[in-house]
């Protein structure tokens, strides 16, 4: 098939960019089993005082790169898929800017690292009252608010209707298509969802997995300029 070679460059970006996600998810899960996120606001305080950087992964600093990272991924995705499904690729990319936008806000890992250094300069009993209560803002409102609730579905969402614009393509595989589509449904559950949100984020994990080794290739062989057909395999 024909593809303009000016967006080679965004494809060889948008490759590295998977590449970049497939690096840090086994790292963030290294460092949740290695250093487990705190049950209390107090202990979250004590873990952003002692060690700032593993408070900040705890709290999902690095799912937040990995989110910028989304954004390149999908602007590629959408320069490789525009053609053959020009209303699903634009509808997916807009929810995924969306979904990585309202979750960038939810986060409130550095919040809550400016409360800790609060907390830890309080003099009075009344001080440290009031930044334990902002700090259990901050820590409900990151995963169990709306935000966070909302970016989930719409990523999901944004997965579905890449992995169709796939399957009606002939730039990727389908079995990448295939795999996004799982991927998309299991991601339907928002990981605050109780025991069920946390099952199904795990189980997730290995089509994520899959889906993002299959597009970094076929991103890959579209940078160095190989257009044609895409195996189906």
């Amino acid at each position: 098939m024909s593809m303009d070679d000016s967006w080679r460059p965004l494809f060889r970006v948008g490759a590295a960019a998977n590449v970049a996600v497939l690096v840090l998810v086994p790292i963030q899960i290294v460092l949740y089993v290695l250093w487990p996120p705190p049950s209390t606001v107090l202990d979250w305080f004590a873990l952003f005082q002692s060690h700032g950087l593993i408070g900040l992964i705890d709290m999902d600093v690095l799912l937040m790169v990995g989110n910028v990272l989304m954004a390149l991924i999908y602007l590629a995705l959408y320069a490789a898929l525009r053609d053959a499904s020009p209303s699903l690729t634009t509808l997916a990319v807009t929810l995924e800017f969306v979904a990585i936008t309202t979750y960038l806000g939810s986060n409130t890992a550095f919040e809550m690292l400016s409360l800790s250094k609060q907390y830890a300069a309080a003099t009075t009993e009344a001080q440290r009252g009031a930044l334990l209560a902002a700090g259990h803002v901050m820590v409900t409102s990151w995963k169990q608010g709306s935000a966070f609730n909302v970016s989930y579905v719409l990523g999901a969402i944004a997965t579905l209707l890449t992995s169709t614009a796939m399957l009606r393509s002939q730039v990727f595989g389908r079995v990448t298509g295939y795999v996004g589509l799982v991927f998309g449904v299991l991601s339907l559950v928002p990981a605050s969802a109780g025991k069920a949100g946390v099952i199904f984020s795990l189980v997730s994990l290995v089509p994520m997995w899959i889906w993002l080794v299959l597009i970094a290739q076929r991103l890959f062989q579209l940078g160095r300029g190989a257009h044609g057909v895409a195996e189906v395999r």
